[in-house]
């Protein structure tokens, strides 16, 4: 029965070893991270035929919002697909060895830019970036040498907002990258027009919750394409 929830033998042999609170934790962990999967697919899947059938398809809701100037300290390094989530994770690791006097909500939310493609044949770069004050940074850059200050502009930019999953869930990002191509290709974004380039502001993904809540969670995410400067 536990195999048929996409449980694996070694998961089962803890399983049998839990109490019965502990195990129907595990059973509910499971299935949520079940459900996730599923809908990814799906929506993967209804993407897939509405593009074999000629269909343009909009899986994700694009909106805007105005980005103000923010003082940033950040890791940039160029790597491959493997190389980018390791990234993350080394930006992370020092952020939680040192950490930064807390900013709520998303305007203090770490988020990761991709300044070109990212696959098994380029390497980006990929930096990844945490919001500061602007009257504390002078403070807190001698307290991390591996990262650079820099600020990045005010702006406007386009999003699509993505619930928590997992690493599996990634045909949301890639259903996510559609929605905003498609919303740029309607609104006549083309790089003639746009008042700024993906070279000045890269695309970039917000982690918004500060916790995973397992090994191979994702947080609530949003995709953003940056489009103009602000003013």
């Amino acid at each position: 029965m536990l195999r048929q929830l996409d449980f694996s033998l070694s998961d089962i042999k803890v399983m049998l070893r839990c109490d019965p609170t502990d195990a129907a934790a595990r059973i509910a962990e499971q299935w949520q991270k079940s459900e996730v999967i599923h809908d990814a697919r799906r929506d993967l899947a209804a993407y897939l035929v509405n593009q074999l059938s000629g269909k343009k398809s909009i899986m994700y809701e694009v909106a805007t919002r105005e980005i103000p100037e923010r003082t940033l300290l950040c890791l940039k390094r160029n790597v491959d697909e493997q190389g980018a989530w390791a990234l993350g994770k080394e930006f992370i690791a020092i952020l939680r060895e040192r950490p930064l006097p807390k900013i709520e909500g998303r305007e203090g939310a770490a988020f990761s830019i991709y300044w070109g493609e990212v696959s098994a044949d380029s390497d980006g770069p990929v930096e990844w970036c945490k919001p500061v004050n602007e009257h504390d940074a002078t403070a807190l850059k001698p307290q991390y040498p591996e990262l650079t200050l820099r600020t990045e502009p005010a702006h406007r930019e386009a999003f699509v907002a993505i619930s928590a999953g997992t690493e599996e869930s990634g045909a949301q990002w890639q259903l996510a990258s559609e929605a905003l191509e498609v919303w740029a290709i309607e609104h006549d974004l083309t790089p003639e027009r746009l008042a700024i380039t993906p070279e000045d502001l890269g695309l970039r993904i917000t982690y918004l919750a500060s916790e995973p809540t397992t090994e191979t969670s994702v947080p609530d995410c949003d995709f953003a394409v940056p489009f103009a400067l602000a003013g």
